[in-house]
């Protein structure tokens, strides 16, 4: 297979509460014949919650921007690792494909800064990516610390397979409700899929930021899954799944009694450490819940 280059999003998370996706999807990158090139200059989204306040063409002018600076780095398909920006970037690109006034609109804004973007590229999740561009058969072939005895809980999560897994413009790589994609990863990198019912449950999202009473009984139902199923870990491709479910575990089993202190990881920590990867370049380092077993596989 030959080397092929996107151009990359790393979204807000990747700066700090998602640095160790960010780090675990660059370093598999380099063993699964892809190349990451960052959009020079990128910004926010807007995620989940830039409409409320600013409505629909600023979040989309957000988009619209770094969909624009990345045209201008050449034709190369768009990836993105986050959940959010993924949605937002390609239902933005989407948009603009196909609502001539949405595209109006949102290049009357850009000319402001003296950008313009017609919808030519292509927008794609790097999970979707690794599905249909590199495939299970070659991540098993750089699989050299196969992580057998790791028990793994894949969540999904809501937004990565929702609403776009199961259409053409999203690559068609799964279904909405039954997606396998994340256990075959595990599978592959020789850990062990639980049974685990609440693959695409919601954690709450942003809501978690300012309302988090509102999502904490939405994350206990994943932890106590993820329990009952004897996982080791739960690993999801999400990085605000990833940091509210970790970071809310001591106040769930404060405020109901719990007793969960369940590591949640990426996928491409497992992956990294499966290809021999040490505990730095997976970035196992950067959990507030250590990855206990997972790190005692890692190669140094």
């Amino acid at each position: 297979m030959s080397k092929v280059k996107f151009t990359y999003y790393p979204g807000c998370s990747s700066m700090e509460s998602g640095k160790h996706l960010d780090m675990s999807v660059r370093a598999i990158s380099t063993k699964l014949d892809f190349e990451l090139e960052t959009i020079n200059d990128w910004n926010c989204c807007g995620a989940s919650v830039g409409h409320v306040k600013c409505g629909p063409l600023a979040t989309w002018s957000l988009s619209g921007r770094n969909l624009a600076k990345a045209r201008e780095q050449g034709t190369a398909d768009v990836i993105s690792p986050c959940a959010a920006c993924y949605l937002n970037t390609h239902a933005v690109n989407e948009r603009m494909k196909e609502d001539s006034k949405a595209r109006a609109e949102i290049n009357e804004a850009l000319s402001t800064a003296g950008l313009s973007y017609d919808g030519d590229l292509k927008v794609r999740h790097v999970c979707e990516v690794l599905v249909n561009h590199v495939g299970n058969e070659r991540i098993a072939r750089e699989v050299t610390n196969p992580l057998h005895g790791l028990k793994v809980a894949g969540w999904v999560g809501c937004q990565t397979v929702r609403p776009f897994a199961g259409t053409e413009s999203g690559g068609n790589f799964d279904t909405y409700h039954e997606p396998k994609f994340l256990d075959a990863f595990h599978e592959t990198c020789g850990a062990e899929p639980v049974a685990f019912e609440p693959k695409t449950a919601c954690c709450g999202g942003s809501v978690s930021v300012y309302s988090p009473e509102k999502t904490l009984p939405l994350m206990a139902k994943i932890l106590a899954a993820a329990q009952d199923a004897k996982a080791d870990v739960i690993s999801t491709p999400c990085p605000l799944c990833q940091v509210n479910v970790e970071m809310y575990q001591d106040r769930i089993n404060k405020e109901m009694g719990t007793n969960f202190n369940i590591p949640v990881v990426f996928y491409s920590q497992i992956m990294a450490v499966s290809f021999g990867m040490s505990v730095k370049e997976a970035a196992l380092d950067k959990h507030m819940i250590r990855p206990e077993k997972l790190i005692g596989m890692a190669k140094g």
